[in-house]
């Protein structure tokens, strides 16, 4: 049944996502608590008479990569890192891949079981077990049934489970066998059920969230928007094909939760009914990424007058247009997208993906400036997706890293064939009412992309898509043809490009206007870009419409790809290598280092995005004999610090970045000099001897804004921050504790490298430490950590009991300091 009410405006894509149901219907009750794990390989742990008794219990999300290897041995095993993935990941020269890929942990295969038993009221239910991921291949048994196996690390999958449950008061359990073995993933992807499990309980008709689409396609200004809202009605009790009538009630609650609409919609209960109707709201309050307002979508289905299924939702509504000629726009308006490529992983906590963590990535992505993140190159958790909307963050969603081709041994490319239209559906349906997602990413650096054979899996994907969402363009990350040495950029890469309806652009800047001659209706983005080129890949962003923005590899540091980012010191003859070895553990490219911190080149980011009119850094000497050899993802040795000892009267290398036309430079309020400033890269650079004190730069200008960096005293005491003080009773709820080195007047201690002892007492564990480096594995994880740069960070886990939590963080000369966390 279809119910329609014109209005005429013009197009926008609205959001819709799943709020789960955890109040007094239990519709959806998380399934993360008391699961019981075993890391190895079992015989028979799927049945039912195994005894599970000697497992470790633990509560969801759970990877266990970055826990520490249950036999330490001394020059083999710290903590979680062990030489021996050195065997599981041999150096491949062919495909490039190493140990360094996954960070020099390791995977391996691992067990885990949960019993339960359904109640009285269950019994005619249908019972679907939701697991978002599970790394890397995984297989559901039900009762010593297998019921399901998925193969890839990312994708979100349900099971209808009702037909291999006992009845009521009956124990039943749920057995997963999680493997991730064998040299399958460029990156860090961790182990296990490293995200959120849900069990959804509805009867037998009943609505799925996933099948609930909002499009608001038509939004005239803020005066209306035409919505069009479409669901399926399942019923899966019906076996005689007859339908009988029921009654579907949508109500439109608007972002203050004053009700902006409502209708009801007769319609027949077949097995499969779709349900449709379109509506107009008048003067929308429009999703944006600084007022990000979401209202929410209440569906109930009634049969003889009694209600069968209810579900709440939320969407925002907001438009979206890309043009050459006109660029990106959102509700109408211009925007470059300032953006940053992303892993899934959450740093010191591995894959993990708690709700707060993800939360916290997204909020350190806004305080520095980003408006858009490229989630980098898979489907990414529920809770960060939700995150972007609630803050207002731009997403670009990506789900391949391959397709045909390999690009490790045993990566997904030996699935994608037989599982890319499932794996793809899967992802398009559970997030494509986002309002945060604006384009549809289909792979990154893809060595069939100009193929014959990856032309037609390309538009497999983008037909796939189609059948789901028709509201966003589809792009992909284009790399030039070092994977295809038979082809060039000029003559073949239009190929690649052919079938998108945004291109993205790997490390290609230097092409953007060449293609603009050649393809003048192509809308081009930097989808990958180095750091150090910020300035040329921005320029041009500013400079032309058709380029609509550039995505930084990459926002924040991740576990794996060792080194990808390394400045070294060499002598003559050496040469630097792609990755670093053991014990380099982090990529180290993010402009936000693993305990959420700036990073030198965040600081010329603030200045090349206007964040900031000035700032500056100081790069370390260099040995003599040597020079720097800074490879392609990485950054001078320069850093944000006057702290130099033993170095006075030594000559130090200050670059200052503003956009200003000149800067002056003061030491100890003596002018050192005046420079202009280069229009090209922002950076003016000056050669100051070095004496303790405070560096300051100005800019000459009327607003004569400044950037200081004073010498610290020494370590004086420990400071501690936590990013909440209270947070609820629950296992999957954390907070993050910073911290800091200060001297005795408040000040970081930048260059303080000073152990710590943790001591935490009440009712937490500690799901994480350690500090931002980029090899220090004896700290990750530990109890005695050690501070990088004057800082390290305290993740506290919630048991689930109500109660206060405390954390004494001590150093034997600097005394200690508590924090105090309530659970409740």
């Amino acid at each position: 049944m279809k119910q329609t009410r014109k209005t005429s405006v013009f197009c926008i894509i609205a959001y819709f996502f799943c709020v789960g149901l955890l109040h007094a219907s239990e519709r959806e009750v998380s399934f993360n608590q008391g699961w019981k794990f075993h890391l190895g390989s079992v015989a028979n742990a799927e049945q039912p008479q195994y005894d599970d008794s000697q497992w470790r219990t633990l509560d969801l999300p759970h990877d266990w990569s970055v826990e520490p290897v249950l036999y330490q041995q001394e020059g083999i095993t710290i903590g979680p890192f062990t030489r021996l993935s050195e065997k599981r990941y041999p150096a491949d020269r062919q495909m490039g891949g190493g140990a360094w890929d996954v960070g020099q942990t390791m995977g391996g295969e691992g067990w885990y079981r949960k019993t339960f038993a359904l109640s009285p009221e269950d019994a005619d239910k249908r019972i679907v077990l939701y697991i978002e991921a599970a790394s890397a291949q995984s297989e559901v048994w039900v009762n010593g049934q297998k019921a399901y196996y998925n193969v890839y690390s990312y994708t979100p999958y349900r099971i209808d489970i009702t037909d291999y449950l006992h009845k009521p008061g009956t124990e039943n359990l749920i057995a997963v066998k999680a493997v991730n073995n064998g040299h399958n993933s460029r990156w860090y992807i961790g182990s296990g059920l490293y995200r959120n499990v849900w069990l959804i309980k509805t009867n037998k008709l009943h609505l799925d969230k996933w099948d609930t689409y909002i499009d608001a396609s038509k939004v005239n200004g803020k005066k209306s928007a035409e919505v069009s809202f479409s669901t399926f009605i399942r019923n899966k009790g019906r076996q005689d094909g007859q339908a009988s009538e029921g009654l579907l009630t949508l109500r439109i609650l608007a972002p203050d939760g004053t009700e902006a609409y409502r209708t009801q919609l007769n319609t027949s209960l077949g097995d499969s009914t779709k349900v449709e109707a379109d509506f107009t709201l008048k003067k929308p309050a429009l999703w944006s990424i600084d007022t990000p307002q979401l209202y929410t979508a209440e569906v109930s289905l009634s049969e003889a007058g009694q209600e069968r299924d209810r579900i709440s939702l939320t969407f925002g509504i907001r438009s979206l247009s890309f043009s050459a000629e006109k660029g990106f726009m959102l509700n109408g308006q211009p925007m470059k997208l300032k953006g940053g490529c992303l892993h899934h992983d959450n740093g010191l906590l591995g894959s993990a993906a708690f709700a707060r963590a993800e939360e916290r990535k997204v909020e350190l992505m806004k305080a520095n400036g980003y408006n858009a993140v490229r989630c980098s190159h898979n489907l990414a958790s529920e809770s960060f997706y939700e995150a972007c909307d609630r803050l207002g963050l731009l997403v670009i969603h990506e789900t391949f890293d391959q397709w045909l081709s390999a690009k490790r041994l045993d990566d997904y490319h030996q699935y994608f064939s037989e599982w890319c239209e499932s794996d793809l559906s899967a992802g398009i349906r559970r997030d494509r009412n986002h309002p945060c997602i604006i384009l549809w990413s289909i792979g990154n650096e893809i060595p069939d992309r100009a193929d014959e054979a990856g032309i037609e899996a390309a538009h497999r994907l983008i037909n796939t898509i189609h059948r789901y969402d028709t509201t966003r363009l589809v792009t992909a990350g284009v790399n030039d043809f070092w994977d295809r040495r038979r082809y060039s950029w000029e003559k073949d890469s239009w190929r690649a490009f052919d079938y998108l309806g945004v291109g993205g652009y790997n490390y290609m800047w230097n092409k953007y206007e060449a293609d603009h001659e050649r393809y003048p209706e192509r809308i081009i983005y930097g989808s990958e870009s180095f750091p150090k080129e910020l300035a040329q890949n921005w320029n041009l962003v500013e400079k032309h419409p058709y380029i609509i923005g550039d995505f930084v590899w990459t926002a924040i540091d991740y576990l794996g790809e060792a080194g990808l980012a390394h400045a070294l010191e060499l002598a003559p003859g050496e040469h630097s290598p792609q990755f670093m070895d053991w014990p380099w553990y982090n990529a180290w490219c993010g402009d936000i280092d693993l305990c959420g911190d700036k990073k030198p080149q965040s600081y010329y980011r603030d200045v090349v995005w206007r964040v900031r009119p000035i700032t500056m850094a100081v790069h370390a000497p260099i040995a003599s004999g040597k020079r720097e050899d800074v490879n392609g993802w990485g950054w001078p040795n320069e850093l944000q610090t006057w702290n130099w000892p033993g170095r006075e009267g030594q000559t130090m290398t200050v670059n200052v970045y503003s956009r200003a036309r000149k800067v002056k430079l003061f030491l100890n309020e003596k002018l050192l000099g005046e420079k202009e400033v280069n229009t090209e890269n922002y950076t003016a650079t000056f050669e100051v001897p070095y004496e303790p004190g405070v560096l300051t730069a100005q800019t000459v200008d009327k607003q004569k804004s400044t950037f200081t960096l004073k010498t610290s005293g020494q370590p004086a005491s420990i400071s501690l921050t936590v990013d909440r003080t209270h947070l609820p009773a629950s296992s999957g709820e954390i907070a993050f504790v910073q911290v800091s080195i200060l001297d005795a007047e408040g000040n970081v201690v930048p260059d303080a490298v000073v152990p710590l002892r943790l001591e935490l007492s009440g009712c937490a564990t500690l799901a994480a430490s350690g500090n931002g480096g980029y090899d220090d594995m004896e700290s990750f994880g530990s109890f005695t950590p050690k501070t990088f740069r004057g800082k390290a960070i305290a993740v506290l886990r919630s048991t689930g009991e109500k109660g206060n939590i405390r954390l004494t963080v001590s150093n034997e000369e600097l005394g200690q300091a508590d924090v105090t966390v309530v659970a409740e």
